[in-house]
């Protein structure tokens, strides 16, 4: 037996070093070679698991790339993969790999202009789409992509219809393959060893905050390497169940459902949908989950919201069970008697008994929201890092978790905090094996960003004296009101989000003389609130107009105020009419806040806000991703949390928002 084999053998491989497997081809049929029965993924569908095993993933893939390349696809076309969480959408990617082709991911409920924008901007030639409705959003193009040759579907239902000579079902792209294979069985091996570890293999959007999305190059073997020490960082075992939630055509969604499941060959299960996540979670009893900010604290607000449906002895003992689990989490350990009276049937009802690590990326996470999943006994860890540095390159250490940081840099990672003010405050600065080696068609932007070989994040944060990182705010977002108060805006919000009737907020107050806030109500808590307190409503527009959740509302952001610095406490708010929404533009597909976009369609209120109007009338039409509209006519109130308005001399943020992190240490 090979030393690889060796290492892939061992049950734990604690230092998953690939070696010649450079690439995810290679690793992919190295495992259908060696383990080619045991499970790669899972799919739910009609409410059945069905099972793929490593024979039939690497011949899933192999079947495509014989095909496609028959089609006349060449090496270095790119490949787009349009859709949902499906195996499809993983085996789309390792077969363009495997043709030494690009692939590209878009996300699944992208508008027409983004589609157009990232199919042209990348030449793709084939688009592999997850169902009818991603077919007619291409077809809808028509002419606006005249590049793309190659519509592959993955589910037939209502495409019989179709006569688009572009359109070919993936069932008969599967077909023609097996019959390459069977006239040609040595040819995709010619394929899979030609991919070469130092060319580019991905083509990964930007989140996009400020401007369309740039296209990073990631290289292949990078990433395998990249992978490989996020492993060595947060180890992984055959056979583990992960649950694949966040879009793919993220970077950190590629890192686990593709580059690690394939490295440690655990199971990747996706779910039937996101309306029955929680459902298949539970049944998977995962024992590792990646979830996005937002998704925690909807789990943090629907126990918030059971409590309130519960009686009062179990409320009593959730507030008991808590606070003991609280107190023995401050000392490191568990309550055991805190564990047996809740928080092991409400690791249970959650789906995360198995759990043996959990983590949260994409955007920052409130400490308080940390500091709850820790206390209930569900490890939780959080990430940082960016597109162009192959996603996350910190994580906690199992054993050394520090709510207010994203942990400490992997073994292939270098970070740095640059032009620090007298709080230790700089920003950071980062390289990692992983790193991308350019954008698409923007040499500028790439030179702007990337300095004597170090990625500007653009990102305030600084090092606590344990070496943990704490990222406070994007640079450009932190800001000053009129008296030259600084303040980070994310940490404020954040804080206002660890409430379960909070479901976005946006703070104000760059240049005004205090800050203030635009507030979106988290819909499923407040309209059960209210139904609990007997009032009457009819939409999220009716709800959020009331004078008992204004009250109730500002009940919420007076407990906030009451941990932040006289400076930094929100005066006023308005609870906005609408949900914050992508597809508006409000928020990037990542569902990271886009406050110039923000700045200007909510200007005239944020105007009435800091002109001591009381009120300010809506008259708007709302236009919906299938073509409808709806108009709303509605006012809203300004609620005054403080009155004078006054500030008191404070300092930069560096003395108030990280001071504040620190105490909470």
């Amino acid at each position: 037996m090979s030393n690889l084999q060796a290492v892939n053998s061992l049950p734990t491989r604690k230092d998953f070093d690939m070696g010649e497997l450079d690439t995810f081809p290679k690793i992919l049929r190295h495992n259908a070679k060696n383990w080619p029965n045991d499970i790669a993924m899972r799919e739910k569908e009609f409410g059945i698991w069905n099972e793929f095993n490593w024979l039939d993933y690497s011949n899933r893939v192999k079947w495509l790339s014989l095909a496609l390349r028959k089609l006349g696809v060449n090496p270095k076309d790119a490949i787009a993969l349009l859709g949902d969480n499906r195996p499809e959408w993983v085996w789309g990617e390792l077969a363009a790999h495997a043709m030494g082709c690009y692939s590209i991911g878009i996300f699944q409920d992208s508008l027409h202009e983004e589609v157009v924008y990232l199919l042209n901007k990348s030449n793709a030639t084939v688009v592999i789409a997850e169902d009818e409705e991603q077919c007619d959003k291409l077809l809808e193009l028509g002419d606006d992509i005249s590049d793309v040759k190659i519509i592959i579907y993955c589910d037939p239902r209502g495409m019989r219809k179709y006569n688009d000579t572009r359109l070919i079902s993936i069932e008969d792209i599967y077909k023609q393959g097996q019959e390459i294979d069977r006239m040609s069985p040595e040819l995709y091996d010619v394929y899979v060893d030609a991919t070469d570890a130092d060319e580019t293999a991905i083509y990964c959007t930007t989140s996009g905050t400020t401007s369309k999305p740039k296209i990073a190059f990631l290289g292949g073997g990078n990433f395998v390497k990249h992978c490989s020490s996020y492993l060595r960082a947060d180890p992984r075992q055959p056979g583990d169940n992960y649950v694949s939630v966040l879009p793919l055509p993220w970077i950190m969604e590629q890192v686990y459902a593709v580059g690690q499941a394939l490295i440690s060959r655990q199971i990747v299960n996706f779910v039937e949908g996101q309306e029955t996540l929680m459902a298949d979670l539970r049944e998977i009893g995962p024992n590792f989950v990646l979830l996005a900010p937002r998704v925690w604290e909807g789990i943090l607000a629907d126990v918030k919201a059971r409590m309130m449906d519960s009686t009062p002895l179990k409320q009593k003992l959730f507030d008991y069970a808590f606070l003991l689990s609280e107190k023995a989490q401050l000392k490191g350990k568990r309550s055991k008697f805190a564990d047996f009276l809740l928080m092991n049937a409400l690791k249970d009802r959650l789906g995360f008994t198995n759990l043996k690590s959990a983590a949260t990326g994409g955007a920052a996470m409130g400490p308080d929201t940390f500091r709850f999943f820790q206390t209930i006994g569900v490890p939780l860890r959080q990430l940082y890092g960016q597109t162009e540095l192959c996603g996350a390159y910190t994580v906690h250490d199992e054993n050394d978790v520090d709510y207010d940081s994203v942990g400490v840099a992997f073994d292939s990672a270098e970070v740095k905090v640059i032009n620090a003010d007298k709080e230790g405050v700089g920003e950071v600065i980062a390289r990692t094996v992983g790193m991308f080696t350019g954008y698409l068609d923007n040499q500028k932007a790439y030179d702007e960003d990337v300095i004597d070989g170090w990625m500007h994040t653009g990102d305030a944060g600084y090092f606590k004296p344990s070496g943990h990182l704490v990222i406070i705010d994007r640079i450009k977002d932190l800001a000053k009101t009129s008296n030259g108060i600084q303040y980070s805006p994310q940490y404020i919000e954040n804080k206002l989000k660890f409430s379960s009737f909070i479901g976005e907020a946006v703070i104000l107050g760059k240049d005004k003389p205090y800050l203030s806030a635009i507030v979106c109500i988290r819909f499923s808590i407040v309209s059960k609130w209210a139904e609990q307190q007997g009032l009457g409503f009819t939409n999220y527009t009716s709800l959020s107009a009331l004078p008992e959740v204004y009250e109730k509302l500002s009940e919420e952001v007076k407990k906030v105020n009451a941990t932040l610095p006289d400076a930094q406490k929100i005066n006023k708010f308005i609870l906005l009419y609408k949900e914050l929404d992508a597809d508006d533009g409000e928020l990037t597909r990542t569902r990271k806040v886009r406050r110039t976009v923000i700045a200007d369609k909510y200007g005239d209120i944020i105007d009435s806000i800091y002109d001591n109007k009381e009120r300010v009338d809506i008259d708007t039409v709302i236009t919906f991703q299938d073509g409808g509209s709806s108009r709303i006519q509605t006012t809203l109130k300004v609620a005054t949390v403080i009155e004078n308005h006054s500030e008191s001399n404070g300092s930069a943020v560096s003395s108030t928002s990280s001071q504040t992190q620190r105490k909470a240490s």
